[in-house]
C-alpha cells in the first residue's frame, strides 16, 4: 500500500480565468488558459519527494451545462498534466466528473444526472484510491472548497484546504455553519504540503 495526495484542479493547482471585460470568472477550458498557482509546483514536488503518489479529481460540469465540450476538458487536462510533468511533477492518475444534476441550455443531456462521482460525493476519490492501491488512512484530499473536504471525508481521507483570503470568489467562508474543518490549511499548496509533512 502507498500514500496518495488527491488534488482538486481549479483554485488548487491552477487559477480560475477572469474575463474582465464581461465580469465573469470561469474555469480553464483551453490549454492557453492554464496558469499554475504560486506554490503549487513546489507543494506537489514536496509531497512527491516524500513518497506520495499524486492524483487529480475535478468536477467539470461545463459540458453538461453547454459551456464547453468534453473534448475541451480532456485537452485542457492533458495539457496540464504535461505542463506539470515538464516541471518534474508526475500526476499518476486523473478522474473527471462531467455530470451536473440540472445541466443547462445546449448542454449534453447524457451528462445530466445525479451521479456518484461529482464532489462532494466520493466516487472519483474511491476510484483513485483503488487505482493507486493507496492506504486511505495515510492519504489526503486537498482542495479549495467545502465540497472537496466533504468528498475527502466521505472517502475516509484526511483533508487539506487551500485558502487565500485575497481571492474572494473562492472564499470558503461562504459555506454554511457546521461545514467540516480541514486537517490542515494554508494559502498555497506549498503551505499545505509543508503542514502535511510535519505530521508524518
Amino acid at each position: 500500500m502507498t500514500r496518495a495526495a488527491i488534488l482538486d484542479r481549479d483554485g488548487t493547482i491552477i487559477d480560475v480565468v477572469r474575463h474582465e471585460d464581461v465580469g465573469v470568472v470561469t474555469v480553464a477550458f483551453h490549454p492557453d488558459q492554464l496558469r499554475v498557482l504560486p506554490g503549487a509546483i513546489e507543494g506537489m514536488r514536496a509531497l512527491q519527494e516524500a513518497g506520495y503518489l499524486l492524483a487529480m479529481a475535478t468536477n467539470q460540469p461545463g459540458p453538461a451545462k453547454g459551456q464547453f465540450s468534453a473534448d475541451a476538458v480532456a485537452r485542457t487536462n492533458a495539457a496540464l498534466v504535461a505542463k506539470l510533468a515538464s516541471s518534474g511533477v508526475d500526476i499518476a492518475a486523473t478522474e473527471v466528473c462531467l455530470h451536473h444534476p440540472e445541466g443547462g441550455p445546449s448542454g449534453d443531456v447524457s451528462l445530466v444526472c445525479a451521479c456518484d462521482c461529482r464532489k462532494p460525493r466520493a466516487g472519483m476519490l474511491n476510484a483513485l484510491i483503488q487505482k493507486l492501491r493507496a492506504d486511505r488512512s495515510q492519504s489526503w484530499m486537498i482542495g479549495d472548497n467545502v465540497t472537496d473536504l466533504q468528498a475527502g471525508l466521505a472517502a475516509g481521507l484526511r483533508t487539506g484546504l487551500v485558502f487565500s483570503p485575497v481571492r474572494c470568489e473562492l472564499c470558503p467562508m461562504r459555506v454554511a455553519p457546521g461545514s467540516p474543518n480541514p486537517d490542515v490549511h494554508g494559502t498555497t499548496l506549498f503551505e499545505i504540503a509543508s503542514a502535511i509533512l510535519q505530521r508524518i
